[in-house]
């Protein structure tokens, strides 16, 4: 196993407050996000998981009421300096939601779309884009004869599976999900994990999950939230078999949350 002082680093946050008007949600984060890992945030409802994911790639600016102190380093680059480019880095950035969320149109739309807003018009590229994007999400052999059909008729785990593809199609560095398979069946689960644990190999993956024995199965490193606090932060078999905090042992044996 390599040791953790060789693993590169893409997100340094330090010292990360998050208020929503005059409502604290995040207290004084401080963690780092290794490079092509995966990286699972668990903890009760509330705990401001999510909104820690969405510091992420600046979501949470959409939000107007939002007043955020602390740093967020993206691959060394103060995420909240007035020369970063929210845009820009959403593109970077990705992010796939607890719901499957495809737009109105067909498959091949909904993974062209990002590409064409970004300027790609050539039809040979966006049609390599489509097929590139949907073999990495494990979706091309089912989808290849109606990708000009409407998205809105593949199953739960086939939308799911599109919103990957469409996240990966404007080639992404980081990869964040927001609990993506919580409305989904246990088939439809497993072949997300899977996807998870083969595309950690080309992006970095931050996954928000309330399901234990997920975090355990798919996850190289996981961060324990309570309170708008990180607990406890580390390798995923050492906070699930030894954690440092009684708290974290709480919640992961199930005595609360």
């Amino acid at each position: 196993m390599e040791s953790d002082i060789d693993l590169a680093i893409q997100f340094e946050v330090r010292n990360l407050d998050l208020f929503y008007d005059k409502f604290q949600a995040l207290h004084h984060i401080d963690t780092d996000i290794p490079k092509n890992r995966v990286t699972a945030l668990i903890g009760p409802s509330g705990c401001g998981k999510s909104t820690f994911i969405r510091t992420l790639n600046r979501m949470n600016d959409l939000i107007p009421s939002v007043k955020i102190s602390g740093s967020v380093k993206f691959d060394g680059d103060d995420i909240f300096a007035k020369t970063c480019d929210a845009i820009a880095l959403r593109k970077k950035v990705g992010m796939v939601f607890q719901k499957p969320n495809p737009f109105p149109k067909t498959v091949y739309e909904n993974i062209v779309y990002g590409p064409r807003i970004h300027g790609e018009k050539n039809k040979r590229r966006l049609n390599e884009i489509a097929e590139t994007s949907l073999r990495q999400a494990a979706l091309w052999d089912e989808v290849k004869d109606r990708l000009h059909k409407p998205a809105l008729g593949l199953s739960g785990g086939q939308q799911q599976r599109l919103c990957i593809a469409r996240c990966l199609a404007v080639e992404p560095e980081v990869i964040l999900m927001d609990e993506p398979t919580s409305a989904l069946d246990p088939v439809a689960t497993l072949k997300i994990e899977e996807l998870i644990s083969s595309l950690c190999e080309r992006y970095t993956i931050v996954i928000v999950t309330h399901n234990m024995q997920q975090a355990g199965r798919i996850s190289d490193f996981t961060s324990f939230f309570l309170n708008g606090r990180v607990i406890e932060s580390g390798r995923t078999e050492t906070i699930f078999s030894n954690p440092s905090d009684k708290k974290t042992e709480e919640y992961i044996t199930g005595r609360f949350g």
